[in-house]
């Protein structure tokens, strides 16, 4: 399992007192974006923290990793959001629009874990599949007798007779989500090495061979939220989604899970990483706006509270996998510094 151990990604201000007159007018509450995923826990801890009293209510809005990161580099200022919710960890290239943007200093943390389940209508034979059959159902390219071919599969069985004798039909997270970046690097990429012709690809070849998904309706992007995902599967009893664990968690008796590498999704296999397709979720935070935006450290200090996502914390209670507590204690030491 891949663990950011409270990183903390410091980048130059270059537009800093161009911004300060903006900042100066400030924002008597404070303005979370970015994703899906995280959405539900970002808005939960803003609910506890609005009723303590002393703040208003956080305003927490859903619109992608990728799309939340948009905003949140855009600059400095009270037009501008402070926290992004974030599926993935930032990539060099928003690192760069944050530095170019005059953003300063942004302090990522660790918030807890998920995984992404393949999951089925409540009902339905579920199935074991592994990384590579995975890879196989949905890859627009794939290589059958050492050549790379358009996919040929219909069926899941077509790829191993072990498999469930229904069309490959899966429904997935969009490129604007983080989700679907995760599912690329978790599972795509893991299950293309299986082929040693994949693997000896030049680097940009093997990128763009192993994250592209087919194009024929054997994969489906969803760009909307979770709820449409759940109305397609209930109306196809063939088709599988790619669902983040806590959607799972929070809707089990109308959704089941297959085991992926022979392992079921759960809240202790993901924690010990034994379950493959597992990642952190982050918050990064806009350090330029702390002092302007009335409760910011102490929101994100609430965030990374034992009673919000501790063991037994109420995100737990919401599908949040709670952090080690050696990686929580690192993110509670962050939060004091701001």
């Amino acid at each position: 399992m891949r663990t950011s151990f409270g990183r903390i990604v410091i980048m130059m201000a270059m537009g800093t007192l161009a911004s300060s007159s903006v900042l100066a007018e400030g924002r008597d509450v404070i303005k979370v974006v970015g994703s899906s995923t995280v959405y539900p826990f970002s808005s939960v801890v803003a609910e506890h923290f609005g009723k303590g009293g002393k703040y208003k209510t956080p305003v927490v809005e859903s619109n992608g990793t990728g799309g939340g990161f948009k905003l949140f580099c855009a600059g400095v200022g009270i037009d501008t959001p402070d926290i992004n919710d974030a599926s993935r960890p930032i990539t060099d290239s928003e690192k760069k629009t944050c530095e170019a943007n005059g953003v300063g200093r942004v302090d990522e943390l660790t918030i807890g874990f998920d995984g992404i389940v393949l999951a089925q209508a409540k009902g339905g034979k579920a199935f074991d599949v592994t990384l590579e059959q995975l890879y196989r159902a949905v890859a627009k390219t794939v290589t059958v007798d050492g050549k790379l071919v358009p996919n040929p599969y219909k069926s899941w069985s077509d790829i191993d007779a072990a498999l469930p004798k229904r069309p490959i039909s899966v429904l997935g997270p969009a490129t604007n989500h983080g989700t679907r970046d995760a599912f690329v690097e978790l599972v795509m990429n893991v299950g293309c090495d299986y082929s040693a012709v994949i693997k000896a690809l030049p680097a940009d070849e093997k990128k763009k061979t192993c994250g592209t998904m087919r194009e024929d309706g054997a994969w489906t992007d969803v760009s909307e939220d979770y709820a449409l995902i759940m109305g397609k599967i209930k109306n196809d009893k063939t088709a599988v989604a790619a669902f983040t664990f806590s959607y799972l968690d929070q809707n089990r008796e109308k959704i089941q899970a297959a085991k992926i590498n022979g392992v079921a999704p759960s809240v202790e296999t993901i924690a010990s990483g034994q379950y493959p397709i597992s990642r952190p979720l982050f918050i990064y935070v806009k350090h330029a706006h702390i002092a302007s935006v009335p409760g910011m450290a102490d929101f994100v200090r609430e965030y990374v509270s034992e009673k919000a996502a501790g063991k037994d914390g109420y995100l737990e209670e919401k599908g949040l996998i709670a952090s080690p507590t050696k990686l929580l204690k690192a993110q509670q030491a962050i939060a004091k510094t701001l």
